[in-house]
Formats: structure tokens, sequence, C-alpha cells
């Protein structure tokens, strides 16, 4: 999920838009989320659609001076309710399997605004795609491209797709598992390998080149390695057009960081114009795939205390929710603020690690972090 779960304590900060305190009490747009929960149950994610649309629609202005297409990432959160919304903006959407398939169609994403990620594309996922008539694949080596043209030419079509490029930058990411721009990655295709691909195989009747696309990592704060990926990627561009090897569009992918702890995220505007000053004398259409950044500071994950225990001089606190509802703490060390739905007036700060209900020693949305200290049921 892409939930920035709000989650440490003591001095609460800065809150998502749409999130406040009414009376001590936490609400989603004047709603209070202890009814919330009351009603549905927990654990529970909760998500601000109007901040949803609002992160859409800053995408959408920030490059609005060249041909552009958000593609939603639709692994940061698969909700039907939630793409559907984002597709009634023009959005589309990037996704890495049949089953996001499945549900971007079915949650009404246009079949031509959906490009086709991932570096293990299965053949009947090719034949989806195809049959559906998306965008783009975007293939990841001389393998999937070979598997692809075949099935094409088994199905009578032209196969549209970009090759994803691994330009060999190592992004600065918060933990190794997120940076998928360099060299040992299991992603894309080296530079040089993707430019003998376009010029072996652009003539070929089974294949349709319509662009390029690199993605370098998550939870990127800078523009640099994008501007850096960027250029390296546009080399290829440039070389191939002066041989008369031409391609609509370039896509540079997402990983766009958000605030965890109350911080400022990205800043769009340091990217915008660089890019636009690029691509625009280029003619090159420019597709993003922001996920994290349009849902990440929109949700919270609510989850009721069950137990609070002292075993080994720790204290625990036992929730409902833990690494199946939020797998980043026990995967990536992932920090997320957390913050009592109600304010515990007086509630001594205890250090504390809040784990969940998991027979696995990993799951845990937080360790040793100060905490008001709860009550069973809060």
């Amino acid at each position: 999920m892409g939930a920035g779960v709000l989650t440490a304590v003591g001095e609460e900060g800065r809150l998502p838009s749409g999130f406040e305190r009414v009376d001590g009490a936490l609400t989603c747009r004047g709603v209070a989320l202890e009814e919330v929960a009351a009603r549905f149950g927990t654990p529970l994610y909760v998500y601000d659609v109007a901040g949803v649309e609002a992160r859409v629609r800053r995408f959408q202005r920030a490059f609005s001076g060249i041909e552009f297409l958000l593609a939603y990432a639709a692994k940061a959160n698969g909700s039907l309710a939630l793409l559907n919304r984002i597709a009634a903006l023009g959005a589309g959407a990037d996704i890495v399997s049949h089953g996001e398939l499945f549900r971007a169609l079915r949650a009404g994403v246009p079949a031509d605004r959906i490009v086709f990620a991932g570096v293990g594309k299965r053949e009947e996922e090719l034949v989806a795609g195809l049959e559906a008539g998306i965008l783009a694949f975007h293939v990841e080596s001389a393998g999937e491209l070979a598997l692809l043209a075949e099935v094409a030419g088994r199905m009578g079509k032209s196969a549209p797709l970009s090759l994803r490029v691994n330009p060999d930058i190592d992004s600065p990411t918060p933990h190794a598992y997120t940076r998928t721009g360099h060299a040992a990655s299991k992603f894309g295709i080296p530079l040089g390998e993707a430019e003998a691909l376009y010029r072996e195989h652009f003539g070929d009747p089974r294949l349709d080149f319509r662009g390029i696309a690199v993605h370098i990592g998550s939870q990127i704060v800078e523009p640099e390695p994008y501007l850096n990926a960027l250029d390296a990627v546009l080399g290829i561009v440039d070389r191939l057009t002066a041989d008369g090897l031409t391609l609509g569009y370039l896509d540079l992918g997402g990983g766009f960081g958000v605030g965890y702890d109350g911080e400022e995220g990205f800043d769009l505007d340091r990217l915008t114009e660089a890019v636009t000053s690029r691509l625009l004398p280029r003619g090159l259409r420019l597709i993003l795939e922001p996920g994290r950044a349009i849902v990440g500071e929109s949700g919270i994950l609510l989850t009721r205390v069950l137990f609070v225990k002292q075993a080994g001089g720790k204290t625990f606190v036992v929730t409902d929710g833990g690494m199946t509802e939020l797998l980043r703490p026990s995967h990536y060390g992932g920090f997320h603020r957390i913050v009592p739905v109600r304010d515990r007036a007086g509630a001594p700060a205890v250090v504390s690690d809040i784990v969940g209900p998991i027979c696995e020693t990993g799951d845990f949305l937080a360790l040793d972090r100060p905490l008001p200290l709860p009550e069973p049921g809060d």
C-alpha cells in the first residue's frame, strides 16, 4: 500500500492535508475517524480522495506546457474507487501484472492510457495487453522483446512498446531495495544494448516502437538523479532520430518521494522547467508514473490496540494491524509516524515497540518509538 501512515509521537507536527484534529480527535475532511473505525472495523485504510485528486492535478498543471500523461502506478494502491477517480481526471495507469490490467480496465482507465511495466511478464500477460489495446509494453530484456514479437506475430498484431533503459544511476533512496537504476539492478536494459535493440528491430512489422522509458528508484526527493537519467536516455533518442528512427514519448518513471515525518516531499517545480525545456524542442510526449506521490500522503492506517505488555525490559503495544497491512517497516526499515486518534491527555510518553499480531518477529510498525502510552481499545 502507498499510505503515509500517521505513525510517531510527542510533537505531532504537520498532518497530511485533509486530516486534522477536532476537539482532540483525528478527522478526515470532518469525518471522525473513531466513528469510521467503529463502523468498518480495523485495521482499516482511510484515504482522502480530495487530496488524491489535488495531487493528480498538481502534476498535470506542472507539465501543462507539453503533451503529458500521468500514468498512475497502480501498485501504490489498486483500489477500484481510487483508480476510477484518478482516471476521471484524464490520467492513465502504470501496471505490472495481469491483475492490475484487469483492475485498471474495470475501474474505467482507457486501455490507450495504460503502460505495462515489470521485469517478468508472462506470455498470457502479453496476450492480454495486446487484446486490450494498451498504449505500450515497457520491455526490460532482449528475451522479452523476442517473446513479444512472437506473440504479436501469432495474433496478427503490431505490439506497441518502449524499451526500459537502465542508465546505471545509483539513486539516493532510503534503502538498497528501492534503487532500480544502477547496473547491478534486475531492472531495465543497459544503455548500449538498448540502443542496439532499437536499431536491430525498428523495422520489424510485429513491433511498434513508440517511445523510451526509464525508472531509477523510489522515494527520491532530489531532481538531479532524474535529470541525469533523462540526459542519458535523450542521448539514445537523439542518435536514433539522426538516423531516421523516431520515437513519440519519453517515460521518466516515478518514485517521487513524500514526507513520512511531516517533512516536505519531492519539489516538483524544480523538475518541471528542466524536463519541459529538454522535451519540447524534440517534440516528445512526457509520461510520468507517480504512485506514492499521489496516494502516500492522502492515506492513513487505523489500527486498534489489543494489549500493552512489558517483557525483557521493553514495552510492547500490540495492535490488530501489522506487516500484512504495512510491510515497509519490516521489509525496508520504512519510517511512518504513529499518532493516537484521540489525544490521551496526561498519558506518560513511553518508548515502545508497536507490533502486530502475526507470528513473525519482523511483524512490527515501529521499534523503540516514543509514544503516549495507550490502553487496550485505543
